[in-house]
């Protein structure tokens, strides 16, 4: 399950690290041998207690394995512990840094940029809606009822006033909704999603940019999910045209951590007018002094922050760029095949009920029964067995009332419903796909005995 042959090589690039001393007095820090071997056989014995995330018969949360070249190329750096907040105490790191975010505001059509690496999805869209609140002091922020949660509560840290805005039945911002949301005045900035996190459904991003274009408002694009999949070919021409937009926003927030192949938390924001520098500036004199060029802490509300993770996504992005038609593109794609081809299964098969056609590569649906209660109650019992049978999936909730017009048969007798839910992160899964049906039909037969 794990690729270990690379690790043979760690300890050479290692030396090749030790140039940097060259000239001072010899230095070898210590090492307690024995007992580092002890505790690390603790470590492998309490590690053991997680599920096997990078199988590709996990196919529940988003979870995808880092690349062997950025857990390489960050346990690497570990060995200098670079800090990327100041070019002094982050040299090669940062300049590392500034090189992959500038890899990844090209893939949204951005030559012009400001942008940094940070913890996460979360953190990165909690200096998006900063901005937005400076540019649009005391307006509201507006986004789906689909948009992760943390946005209302990142809204309620910063006391930025928040509204959530209905969406339609395909998970996506309902628009006629979203009109009478800015009807009622005072929106400074709106949240399309670019793959939320239950469905992975994408906003009209390209019908919000049309709306942007006589309002006074921002659009902030949180695609920490589906970013990187402005590079999928096998898109609908409706989410296609989402991601052609992106070009067009004011900011946006993609995880590397997430499809892009890196160890967690790598999260990026980006801003399209770099003159938004101007609310980050601060003072600190001890910390600045070493180079006039910019220093990264300069553009983030972060301190300390990894410069491993420059040094991870950097690496992983020399060996397999985003750009069209690559490596990376194609392995996306596949993810999306295979979502598509298992909806096809389960579509066409009497013992399921499906939900929507997936956009991108997660997948939701349920066991087809005549209640709500029993749907539940079913998925539950064949998420617990395929588990015992070695298929790891995931389970959410939905509202019964965005189903209702779709299973007709089904009585409501619950405001919500229980279904499974799978995401296809990792390319292999097409590979594995006739492996997971049968695994997942031997759950369902077991589950109705």
């Amino acid at each position: 399950m794990f690729e270990k042959k690379s690790l043979a090589f760690l300890e050479g690039w290692v030396d090749g690290l030790e140039k940097i001393g060259s000239g001072l007095p010899d230095f070898t820090p210590e090492a307690d041998l024995e007992g580092i071997r002890k505790v690390m056989a603790l470590v492998v014995e309490r590690m053991r207690d997680n599920l096997p995330y990078a199988h590709p018969l996990y196919v529940g949360q988003m979870l995808k394995p880092p690349h062997p070249v950025a857990r390489l190329a960050y346990t690497l750096s570990l060995s200098l512990n670079p800090n990327n907040h100041s070019l002094e105490v982050g040299r090669a790191s940062s300049e590392m840094e500034k090189e992959a975010v500038a890899h990844l505001a090209q893939l949204f059509g951005w030559e012009t940029h400001l942008g940094h690496l940070c913890g996460g999805g979360t953190l990165a869209n909690l200096e998006a809606l900063w901005i937005s609140s400076q540019v649009k002091s005391g307006r509201k922020i507006l986004a789906s009822s689909q948009a992760h949660y943390t946005h209302e509560r990142l809204c309620h840290v910063l006391g930025i006033p928040f509204q959530k805005v209905d969406c339609n039945s395909r998970g996506q911002m309902d628009l006629d909704a979203l009109k009478k949301a800015l009807d009622q005045g005072n929106v400074g900035t709106v949240v399309a999603t670019l793959g939320t996190t239950q469905l992975g459904a994408v906003d009209p991003l390209n019908e919000l940019l049309t709306l942007k274009a006589s309002m006074d408002i921002r659009i902030h694009a949180d695609a920490a999910y589906g970013g990187y999949f402005t590079l999928c070919e096998n898109l609908r021409s409706e989410t296609r045209a989402a991601y052609e937009s992106l070009r067009g926003v004011d900011s946006i927030v993609v995880d590397p951590h997430k499809h892009g192949l890196q160890p967690y938390g790598c999260g990026c924001v980006l801003f399209h007018d770099p003159t938004v520098v101007q609310f980050y500036k601060h003072d600190s004199p001890y910390t600045y002094f070493s180079s006039s060029d910019l220093h990264l802490g300069e553009i983030g509300l972060e301190c300390s922050r990894p410069g491993a993770s420059a040094v991870a996504l950097w690496a992983t992005q020399q060996l397999m760029p985003c750009i069209p038609g690559g490596q990376f593109a194609q392995d996306l794609s596949q993810s999306r095949k295979t979502a598509l081809e298992l909806f096809n299964k389960l579509k066409t098969d009497d013992r399921f009920l499906t939900t929507l056609e997936p956009e991108l590569d997660i997948l939701v649906w349920g066991p087809r029964a005549n209640s709500a209660e029993r749907i539940s109650r079913l998925s539950k019992r064949i998420y617990d067995l395929a588990a015992k049978n070695g298929l790891h999936l995931a389970l959410t909730q939905m509202p019964s009332s965005k189903l209702q017009a779709q299973w007709k048969e089904v009585a409501w007798d619950q405001e919500f419903v229980t279904l499974l839910r799978s995401c296809f992160l990792k390319s292999e899964h097409l590979d594995w796909l006739d492996e997971i049906w049968n695994r997942l039909s031997t759950a369902v037969e077991q589950a109705v005995l």
